[in-house]
């Protein structure tokens, strides 16, 4: 049996441990996506992305991304104008941009909508649909964000 030398630190949410397997971080990162963003019920569907890598690091229940999928909403950050006037190809749809900086895209299909938003490693990727507020997405995205901002990730 593995033995690991645990670290606990406060946090705001409860403790966290250093020295974890990446499973065990990945149920982590799943359950913060769940309750920062999945819990706001206007959030359908939501992943995490290690940038450095393309790496899924956590989805909701169902979402699934292909590296293609991922490389592409990645390469949208790389000319913000350009993803402006193109929009983004997604979901096998083209989504109409609406926003577009170094940071943050937001894009509508209809009344479906994508949201991202990239911090200095990770991009959080969030989808909400006719049903749902786009503002409330929008924000608990960003709220999201500047967690892991604060955290340096």
């Amino acid at each position: 049996m593995t033995q690991y030398r645990f670290r606990n630190f406060e946090t705001e949410r409860g403790f966290h441990r250093e020295g974890l397997p990446d499973i065990v971080k990945m149920n982590q990162l799943q359950n913060l996506l769940h309750d920062a963003l999945i819990n706001t019920n206007h959030v359908q569907s939501c992943a995490i992305i290690r940038r450095k890598d393309a790496a899924l690091r956590a989805a909701s229940v169902g979402f699934h991304l292909h590296p293609e999928q991922i490389s592409s909403l990645l390469d949208a950050f790389k000319n913000p104008p350009q993803t402006r006037e193109d929009g983004l190809y997604f979901d096998d749809k083209q989504f109409r941009c609406v926003r577009a900086d170094k940071n943050s895209i937001y894009a509508k299909y209809h009344k479906r909508g994508l949201v991202l938003v990239r911090t200095a490693t990770l991009l959080i990727v969030a989808t909400f649909n006719e049903n749902m507020f786009p503002s409330v997405c929008v924000e608990a995205v960003e709220k999201l964000a500047d967690y892991f901002k604060e955290k340096g990730k």
